[in-house]
Protein backbone atom coordinates (compact mmCIF):
# COMPACT_ATOMS: atom_id res chain seq x y z
CA UNK A 1 0.00 0.00 0.00
CA UNK A 2 1.25 3.41 -1.10
CA UNK A 3 1.56 6.36 1.34
CA UNK A 4 -1.47 8.31 -1.29
CA UNK A 5 -3.25 5.27 0.09
CA UNK A 6 -2.91 4.97 3.73
CA UNK A 7 -3.47 8.93 3.95
CA UNK A 8 -6.60 8.37 1.82
CA UNK A 9 -7.75 5.59 4.51
CA UNK A 10 -6.74 8.24 7.45
CA UNK A 11 -8.74 10.33 5.63
CA UNK A 12 -11.73 8.29 5.50
CA UNK A 13 -11.24 7.15 8.88
CA UNK A 14 -11.12 10.63 10.29
CA UNK A 15 -14.27 11.52 8.42
CA UNK A 16 -16.54 9.00 9.75
CA UNK A 17 -15.77 8.52 12.95
CA UNK A 18 -17.69 11.40 13.87
CA UNK A 19 -20.67 9.34 12.26
CA UNK A 20 -19.91 6.10 13.87
CA UNK A 21 -19.60 7.67 17.36
CA UNK A 22 -22.94 9.05 16.96
CA UNK A 23 -24.38 6.07 16.09
CA UNK A 24 -23.04 3.98 18.96
CA UNK A 25 -24.31 6.72 21.26
CA UNK A 26 -27.33 6.47 19.80
CA UNK A 27 -27.52 2.45 20.10
CA UNK A 28 -26.54 3.02 23.71
CA UNK A 29 -29.23 5.29 24.75
CA UNK A 30 -32.07 2.99 23.11
CA UNK A 31 -30.35 -0.20 25.11
CA UNK A 32 -30.78 2.17 28.29
CA UNK A 33 -34.01 3.03 27.46
CA UNK A 34 -35.20 -0.05 26.62
CA UNK A 35 -33.91 -1.13 30.18
CA UNK A 36 -35.33 1.65 31.91
CA UNK A 37 -38.82 0.50 30.36
CA UNK A 38 -38.13 -3.05 31.61
CA UNK A 39 -37.69 -2.17 35.04
CA UNK A 40 -40.23 -0.44 35.82
CA UNK A 41 -43.20 -1.15 32.88
CA UNK A 42 -43.25 2.12 31.57
CA UNK A 43 -43.22 3.66 28.00
CA UNK A 44 -39.96 6.27 28.34
CA UNK A 45 -39.83 9.54 26.91
CA UNK A 46 -36.98 11.68 26.64
CA UNK A 47 -37.28 15.58 26.01
CA UNK A 48 -33.33 16.59 25.83
CA UNK A 49 -32.00 20.16 25.00
CA UNK A 50 -28.33 21.10 25.27
CA UNK A 51 -27.94 24.89 25.29
CA UNK A 52 -25.43 24.24 21.95
CA UNK A 53 -26.26 21.45 19.33
CA UNK A 54 -24.19 23.64 17.25
CA UNK A 55 -22.29 26.32 15.84
CA UNK A 56 -23.02 28.84 13.06
CA UNK A 57 -20.03 31.19 12.08
CA UNK A 58 -18.65 30.76 16.02
CA UNK A 59 -21.96 31.60 17.28
CA UNK A 60 -23.94 29.17 19.37
CA UNK A 61 -27.78 28.25 18.27
CA UNK A 62 -29.78 27.44 21.02
CA UNK A 63 -32.29 24.57 20.94
CA UNK A 64 -36.10 24.92 22.95
CA UNK A 65 -38.89 23.65 22.81
CA UNK A 66 -41.08 23.54 19.77
CA UNK A 67 -43.96 22.17 17.81
CA UNK A 68 -41.65 19.30 16.30
CA UNK A 69 -40.99 18.35 19.89
CA UNK A 70 -44.63 18.59 20.48
CA UNK A 71 -45.46 16.17 17.30
CA UNK A 72 -42.99 13.61 18.51
CA UNK A 73 -44.40 13.33 21.95
CA UNK A 74 -47.49 13.03 20.94
CA UNK A 75 -46.77 10.42 18.88
CA UNK A 76 -45.16 8.61 20.88
CA UNK A 77 -47.94 9.29 23.39
CA UNK A 78 -50.57 7.90 20.79
CA UNK A 79 -48.46 4.67 20.40
CA UNK A 80 -48.76 4.02 24.10
CA UNK A 81 -52.10 2.08 25.76
CA UNK A 82 -53.51 4.37 28.17
CA UNK A 83 -53.06 2.82 31.40
CA UNK A 84 -49.34 2.29 30.65
CA UNK A 85 -47.35 4.62 33.07
CA UNK A 86 -45.56 7.43 31.46
CA UNK A 87 -41.94 8.18 32.30
CA UNK A 88 -40.99 11.83 30.44
CA UNK A 89 -37.21 12.52 31.18
CA UNK A 90 -37.12 16.70 30.85
CA UNK A 91 -34.06 18.98 30.35
CA UNK A 92 -35.01 21.78 28.84
CA UNK A 93 -34.62 25.86 29.06
CA UNK A 94 -38.12 25.92 28.13
CA UNK A 95 -39.86 27.03 24.54
CA UNK A 96 -42.74 27.83 22.92
CA UNK A 97 -46.17 28.11 24.83
CA UNK A 98 -48.11 26.14 22.27
CA UNK A 99 -45.74 23.27 22.21
CA UNK A 100 -45.39 23.04 25.67
CA UNK A 101 -49.27 23.55 26.43
CA UNK A 102 -49.74 20.60 23.75
CA UNK A 103 -47.42 18.43 25.72
CA UNK A 104 -48.89 19.06 28.93
CA UNK A 105 -52.19 18.54 27.90
CA UNK A 106 -51.55 14.97 26.27
CA UNK A 107 -50.09 13.78 29.88
CA UNK A 108 -52.16 15.85 31.96
CA UNK A 109 -55.31 13.69 30.57
CA UNK A 110 -53.44 10.31 30.46
CA UNK A 111 -54.76 7.57 32.22
CA UNK A 112 -51.85 5.70 33.22
CA UNK A 113 -49.47 7.29 35.97
CA UNK A 114 -46.97 9.79 34.87
CA UNK A 115 -43.90 10.94 36.19
CA UNK A 116 -41.52 13.43 34.85
CA UNK A 117 -37.72 13.20 35.98
CA UNK A 118 -36.07 16.18 36.42
CA UNK A 119 -31.59 15.43 36.68
CA UNK A 120 -30.85 18.96 36.03
CA UNK A 121 -33.22 21.68 35.00
CA UNK A 122 -37.11 21.58 33.36
CA UNK A 123 -37.48 26.16 32.74
CA UNK A 124 -40.75 27.59 31.84
CA UNK A 125 -42.40 25.66 29.60
CA UNK A 126 -40.35 22.90 30.51
CA UNK A 127 -42.22 23.44 33.89
CA UNK A 128 -45.50 23.77 32.58
CA UNK A 129 -45.33 20.12 30.88
CA UNK A 130 -44.03 18.54 34.17
CA UNK A 131 -47.35 20.58 36.26
CA UNK A 132 -49.19 17.88 34.32
CA UNK A 133 -47.66 14.76 36.02
CA UNK A 134 -48.62 13.33 38.68
CA UNK A 135 -45.79 13.46 40.43
CA UNK A 136 -42.04 15.09 39.50
CA UNK A 137 -38.59 13.71 40.43
CA UNK A 138 -35.88 15.93 40.79
CA UNK A 139 -32.32 15.23 41.25
CA UNK A 140 -30.93 16.95 44.80
CA UNK A 141 -29.85 20.18 42.42
CA UNK A 142 -32.20 20.65 39.50
CA UNK A 143 -34.46 23.13 39.55
CA UNK A 144 -37.38 24.31 37.89
CA UNK A 145 -39.04 27.56 36.78
CA UNK A 146 -42.10 30.18 36.96
CA UNK A 147 -43.88 29.62 33.39
CA UNK A 148 -44.91 33.37 33.36
CA UNK A 149 -45.25 34.59 29.40
CA UNK A 150 -42.50 35.90 27.90
CA UNK A 151 -43.24 39.10 24.72
CA UNK A 152 -40.02 38.98 22.80
CA UNK A 153 -37.72 40.42 25.72
CA UNK A 154 -40.34 41.81 27.84
CA UNK A 155 -42.09 39.80 30.73
CA UNK A 156 -45.64 39.90 30.30
CA UNK A 157 -46.04 40.88 34.32
CA UNK A 158 -43.80 43.64 34.06
CA UNK A 159 -45.50 45.10 30.95
CA UNK A 160 -48.80 45.47 32.75
CA UNK A 161 -46.42 46.94 35.55
CA UNK A 162 -45.51 49.52 33.50
CA UNK A 163 -49.04 50.74 31.83
CA UNK A 164 -50.61 50.38 35.35
CA UNK A 165 -47.50 53.28 36.79
CA UNK A 166 -47.68 55.35 33.86
CA UNK A 167 -50.95 57.57 32.82
CA UNK A 168 -52.40 56.70 29.59
CA UNK A 169 -51.58 60.18 27.65
CA UNK A 170 -47.83 59.06 28.44
CA UNK A 171 -47.65 55.67 26.86
CA UNK A 172 -46.81 55.61 23.28
CA UNK A 173 -49.64 52.79 21.64
CA UNK A 174 -47.25 49.93 20.86
CA UNK A 175 -46.77 49.44 24.41
CA UNK A 176 -50.38 49.53 25.41
CA UNK A 177 -50.92 47.15 22.20
CA UNK A 178 -48.00 45.09 24.00
CA UNK A 179 -49.49 45.40 27.61
CA UNK A 180 -53.23 44.01 26.30
CA UNK A 181 -51.26 41.09 24.57
CA UNK A 182 -49.30 40.70 28.13
CA UNK A 183 -52.63 40.61 29.52
CA UNK A 184 -54.44 38.06 27.63
CA UNK A 185 -50.66 36.21 28.18
CA UNK A 186 -51.00 36.32 31.41
CA UNK A 187 -54.78 35.27 31.68
CA UNK A 188 -54.00 32.03 29.67
CA UNK A 189 -50.80 30.73 31.23
CA UNK A 190 -52.24 31.03 34.56
CA UNK A 191 -55.91 29.10 33.45
CA UNK A 192 -53.43 26.71 31.72
CA UNK A 193 -51.34 25.94 34.47
CA UNK A 194 -54.27 25.37 36.92
CA UNK A 195 -55.61 23.15 34.52
CA UNK A 196 -52.66 21.25 34.69
CA UNK A 197 -52.36 21.72 38.29
CA UNK A 198 -55.88 20.09 38.71
CA UNK A 199 -54.52 16.35 38.37
CA UNK A 200 -52.69 16.35 41.47
CA UNK A 201 -53.93 19.53 43.73
CA UNK A 202 -57.36 20.61 44.78
CA UNK A 203 -59.05 23.57 43.00
CA UNK A 204 -58.00 26.14 45.29
CA UNK A 205 -54.57 24.65 45.86
CA UNK A 206 -54.22 24.68 41.94
CA UNK A 207 -55.52 28.28 41.62
CA UNK A 208 -53.14 29.45 44.37
CA UNK A 209 -49.97 27.83 42.65
CA UNK A 210 -51.21 28.80 39.10
CA UNK A 211 -51.19 32.67 40.15
CA UNK A 212 -47.82 32.40 41.91
CA UNK A 213 -46.08 30.53 39.19
CA UNK A 214 -47.83 32.55 36.35
CA UNK A 215 -48.18 36.05 37.28
CA UNK A 216 -44.52 37.44 37.58
CA UNK A 217 -43.93 36.53 41.02
CA UNK A 218 -40.31 35.92 40.70
CA UNK A 219 -38.09 37.17 37.52
CA UNK A 220 -38.55 34.37 34.62
CA UNK A 221 -34.95 32.15 35.26
CA UNK A 222 -35.74 32.27 39.53
CA UNK A 223 -34.81 28.64 40.27
CA UNK A 224 -37.38 26.82 42.16
CA UNK A 225 -35.07 23.82 43.59
CA UNK A 226 -36.32 20.75 45.20
CA UNK A 227 -37.33 22.03 48.60
CA UNK A 228 -38.66 25.07 47.64
CA UNK A 229 -40.94 22.80 45.14
CA UNK A 230 -42.15 21.05 48.05
CA UNK A 231 -42.74 23.99 49.95
CA UNK A 232 -45.32 25.22 47.10
CA UNK A 233 -47.05 22.07 47.68
CA UNK A 234 -45.95 20.42 44.17
CA UNK A 235 -45.92 16.48 44.25
CA UNK A 236 -41.88 16.16 44.34
CA UNK A 237 -39.73 13.42 45.29
CA UNK A 238 -35.94 13.65 45.60
CA UNK A 239 -35.13 9.78 44.50
CA UNK A 240 -33.47 10.22 41.39
CA UNK A 241 -32.94 6.53 39.70
CA UNK A 242 -29.19 6.10 38.70
CA UNK A 243 -30.57 5.07 35.61
CA UNK A 244 -31.91 8.46 34.53
CA UNK A 245 -28.82 9.75 35.45
CA UNK A 246 -26.74 7.24 32.99
CA UNK A 247 -29.36 8.09 30.28
CA UNK A 248 -28.67 11.79 30.80
CA UNK A 249 -24.50 11.24 30.28
CA UNK A 250 -25.62 9.20 26.81
CA UNK A 251 -26.53 12.77 25.61
CA UNK A 252 -23.27 14.70 25.51
CA UNK A 253 -22.80 18.18 25.08
CA UNK A 254 -21.16 18.61 21.45
CA UNK A 255 -18.06 19.34 21.48
CA UNK A 256 -16.09 22.72 21.67
CA UNK A 257 -12.40 23.70 21.66
CA UNK A 258 -11.74 23.23 24.94
CA UNK A 259 -14.05 22.16 27.42
CA UNK A 260 -14.60 24.64 30.07
CA UNK A 261 -15.24 21.75 32.63
CA UNK A 262 -12.70 18.26 33.05
CA UNK A 263 -12.47 15.59 35.60
CA UNK A 264 -11.85 12.03 35.68
CA UNK A 265 -15.22 10.03 35.40
CA UNK A 266 -15.03 7.78 37.98
CA UNK A 267 -16.53 7.96 41.52
CA UNK A 268 -14.28 9.28 44.26
CA UNK A 269 -14.52 7.36 47.40
CA UNK A 270 -12.72 8.53 50.53
CA UNK A 271 -9.44 7.19 51.31
CA UNK A 272 -6.42 8.19 52.47
CA UNK A 273 -3.63 10.47 50.37
CA UNK A 274 -0.79 8.43 49.15
CA UNK A 275 0.27 7.27 45.45
CA UNK A 276 -2.25 4.98 43.59
CA UNK A 277 -1.93 1.49 45.04
CA UNK A 278 -0.10 2.42 48.03
CA UNK A 279 -0.76 0.43 51.21
CA UNK A 280 -1.04 2.78 54.44
CA UNK A 281 1.42 2.15 57.14
CA UNK A 282 0.68 2.35 60.80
Amino acid sequence: MSVGDLMWLLFMVTAFQPVIKQRLLEASRQQMIAKIERQRGSRVILLVHRQETMSLLGFPLMRYIDINDAEDVLRACALTDPEVPLDLVLHTPGGLVLASVQIARAIRHRKGKVTVFVPHYAMSGGTLIALGADEIVMAPHAVLGPVDPQLGQYPAASLLKVVARKPIAETDDQTLVLADVAEKAVTQLREVAKELLERTLPPEKATELADLLATGTWTHDYPITYDKAQRLGLRVRADMPAEILQLMSLFPQPLRRQPAVEYLPERRRLEPPGLPGEKSRT
